[in-house]
């Protein structure tokens, strides 16, 4: 079967809405980078035109989802392994972040590809608070919290090489959201989390960060404990997060808090000749 493309979303999620929610974790990407696209438009990560794409299988069904927003590379969701050939035929590829099983095959047919990056997804199973705690208190950031928060995100951005135009608009949307948690300690911020939207009962952890000159106090994994909380009492079913597999340190904080494993990313290129 072969795949089908369109650079409109509402289209997209007519076709593929209901698969994407079905396995919500292992389609976390497309749902809130289709998300984004559905309420800021088609440039809301650059000037060109999205791309999105879905393939059914001989049942019917959506077995295979793709977006592409430039000039971030492709991103798959959940892909029957039967739809990746078909996908290499319609669409030219020179990079791909995909789960590790899928990146796997499409690299075999990329010799003397490179692994540019490997992501582990965690789930949150039951929340453990750190032990001992931190002092402070958590509290949710406000408007007047702006230019903090906009020098953390740049800063965060920076240290994993992923700096972005739209860091603006990312702030000022979660602070409206209440999606964006600050860890006070003696009325000075310390540290931050965020939480994207929810969608289809999920949400995902984004941009814990915390300044050089405060680490090593517990202020993270406190932080990411108050918005994992609050998650889940506000009625997200699924808590997810992304950790960099380069990182042993931010995964062993995210297991000691109660997060555990559930698959693996990895975006691969087409090495340079």
């Amino acid at each position: 079967m072969p795949w089908t493309f369109t650079d409109d979303v509402d289209v997209f999620l007519d076709a593929a809405g209901a698969s994407l929610a079905a396995r919500p974790a292992e389609n976390t990407l497309v749902l809130t980078v289709t998300e984004t696209l559905r309420l800021r438009g088609p440039h809301a990560y650059g000037d060109a035109a999205p791309l999105l794409g879905w393939w059914r299988g001989t049942d019917g069904e959506v077995a295979g989802t793709l977006v592409r927003t430039p000039p971030h590379p492709p991103v798959l969701g959940s892909v029957a392994p039967e739809a990746v050939g078909p996908l290499t035929a319609a669409l030219p590829l020179t990079r791909i972040n995909a789960d590790r099983a899928t990146a796997e095959v499409l690299a075999a047919a990329w010799p003397g590809h490179r692994v540019d990056e490997e992501q582990r997804l965690y789930r949150l199973a039951a929340l453990v608070p750190p032990s001992p705690a931190p002092s402070g208190r958590p509290r949710t950031a406000v408007a007047a919290d702006r230019a903090l928060l906009l020098g953390w995100h740049h800063a965060f951005a920076e240290e994993i090489g992923q700096a972005g135009p739209h860091v603006e608009r990312l702030v000022d949307d979660r602070t409206a959201a209440g999606g964006l948690t600050l860890w006070e300690d003696g009325g000075v911020p310390v540290s931050m989390a965020g939480v994207s939207r929810r969608l289809a009962g999920m949400v995902r952890v984004v941009t814990v960060y915390t300044p050089p000159e405060h680490r090593g106090r517990g202020y993270a994994a406190a932080v990411t404990v108050e918005i994992s909380r609050a998650a889940r009492e506000a009625g997200a079913q699924e808590v997810l997060l992304f950790t960099d597999l380069a990182n042993p340190v931010s995964n062993a904080l995210y297991r000691r808090i109660g997060y555990r494993p559930v698959s693996d990313r990895v975006l691969i290129s087409v090495a340079q000749r």
